[in-house]
């Protein structure tokens, strides 16, 4: 059975676009002032301007179908990872190629109380972003006690 990451992720996700998108608007300005002073072409801040405000409005619309389609999975064979919209995709991690799983809160993610699992193997590392800490812990517990039984099995 999949499960769904809680609720409060989305305002994450949403807190995220909200500030990037901020970060692309100040650059905008920046741009604009540049045309004001060193007289840059004035175009470009309104480029700049207008495809950050399009990013922003896309990825707001994206965040209830985003959050719908993210699903994860844990199997005494792999760890699932389900999400896209439009590509989707399911990503399997086998268990006897995890050599670390790690808990990580940056900023956003402490503000909703929540945590992201690190799964990592030694090709690359995966996420389920924004669990519950009671969750996280469960789930690095397990992916951790599977990948040893693996190992010890081999």
């Amino acid at each position: 059975m999949t499960e769904q990451l809680p609720k409060e992720t989305k305002r994450v996700w949403v807190a995220s676009i909200v500030l990037s998108g901020g970060i692309g608007l100040l650059l905008a300005i920046g741009v604009w002032f540049g045309h004001l002073w060193w007289h840059w072409w004035w175009w470009l801040a309104v480029v700049v301007g207008g495809l950050t405000i399009l990013d922003i409005m896309v990825e707001l619309a994206m965040v209830p179908y985003r959050y719908a389609f993210w699903r994860y999975q844990i199997t005494t064979d792999a760890v699932y990872l389900h999400h896209g919209v439009i590509m989707k995709r399911v990503i399997a991690i086998p268990i006897r190629r995890i050599q670390n799983v790690t808990l990580e809160a940056g900023p956003l993610l402490q503000w909703q109380q929540l945590q992201k699992v690190v799964v990592a193997t030694s090709a690359d590392s995966y996420e389920i972003d924004g669990v519950v800490p009671e969750v996280a812990n469960r789930l690095r517990d397990r992916i951790m006690q599977l990948a040893r039984e693996a190992r010890d099995e081999a």
